[in-house]
């Protein structure tokens, strides 16, 4: 396999130090880590696993799923799926289920995936490319409104009108954008003002990622599922590295960290609460400073509660 793009993991040990918070689940324990990657937290989730212990991983990456034949430890498999199919585990199974969200340094570093407008490549971005439309072909045929109302959403992008409608023009006069040069020039050109160090394709290159790969809906469906295959005093840790990801994440657990009263019968005795907010860590000055990509994350941590 080719290993021209490297990977750090961000916060490794703090995640999997939440996961084996309870040390006496630890050694016949089925762990998850939702979000393969290239397997950091995996390696070192299973150099804590006892010999009865068992983890899965998923990813919907192939490059990822390569990586991950590469470790031939009987206790370890990994699926060729998103996360969203983490409903497909046995309810009440998982002693701890880690997601790291977001994309990898490889991902990124490859020019021929389409992530980065730091190099010129076709306009992909698919996680999983066995499946599915790249951003070029959504923008080969999307209006003009579904293009703004994307770039907004999904990106924060207060100059999303004025981007679709270049998006629009270029391809009624030229044909449509179809490497990341391109679109990265077409909203340079668009953006009149940006943040000081930060490139004007930022947050459209953000958009248009999450939204080719439904990110945010996947998400929604993996933390609905958790509470399912989580077993009492299970713990859930979610890396994020955008607002859209944590406020959705800070959102559930704090959704299922109250009991839940229904007005319409007040006497009737509340819905108990799933989750226990545990902890809300940050990455330490001396990782950002090794690994800038670490500088936006935030890990959430939240156990089971002992009712289900």
């Amino acid at each position: 396999m080719d290993n021209e793009w490297t990977h750090k993991t961000v916060l490794l040990n703090e995640a999997v130090d939440a996961l084996f918070a309870d040390a006496s689940a630890t050694a016949g324990g089925t762990y998850v880590d939702a979000t393969f990657g290239r397997g950091g937290h995996s390696r070192l989730i299973l150099s804590r696993l006892g010999p009865e212990g068992r983890l899965i991983a998923f990813d919907k990456d192939a490059e990822a799923v390569s990586e991950a034949a590469r470790i031939t430890d009987a206790r370890f498999s990994i699926r060729h799926q998103g996360f969203r199919d983490l409903g497909e585990l046995r309810p009440g199974s998982v002693s701890g289920l880690l997601m790291d969200l977001g994309i990898s340094s490889p991902q990124i570093d490859n020019p021929a995936r389409g992530f980065s407008f730091r190099f010129d490549g076709p306009l992909d971005m698919r996680m999983d490319t066995t499946r599915g439309e790249s951003v070029a072909d959504w923008l080969a045929t999307a209006e003009q409104q579904q293009i703004a109302e994307v770039i907004r959403d999904y990106g924060e992008e207060r100059f999303a009108v004025p981007i679709a409608k270049a998006i629009v023009a270029r391809r009624q006069e030229r044909g449509p954008v179809s490497t990341t040069t391109e679109l990265a020039e077409l909203v340079a050109g668009a953006v009149k003002t940006r943040e000081q160090g930060q490139n004007p394709a930022t947050r459209t290159f953000q958009a248009l990622r999450i939204f080719i790969n439904a990110e945010l809906e996947e998400l929604q469906q993996a933390l609905e599922a958790s509470i399912t295959v989580l077993q009492p005093r299970g713990r859930l840790a979610v890396i994020s590295f955008h607002s859209l990801e944590d406020r959705i994440v800070k959102q559930f657990i704090a959704r299922h960290s109250r009991e839940v009263y229904d007005r319409r019968a007040p006497f009737a005795a509340p819905v108990a609460m799933k989750l226990r907010s545990v902890a809300r860590i940050f990455p330490s000055d001396a990782e950002v400073a090794a690994n800038p990509r670490a500088r936006s994350a935030v890990l959430r941590v939240a156990e089971r509660t002992e009712t289900i």
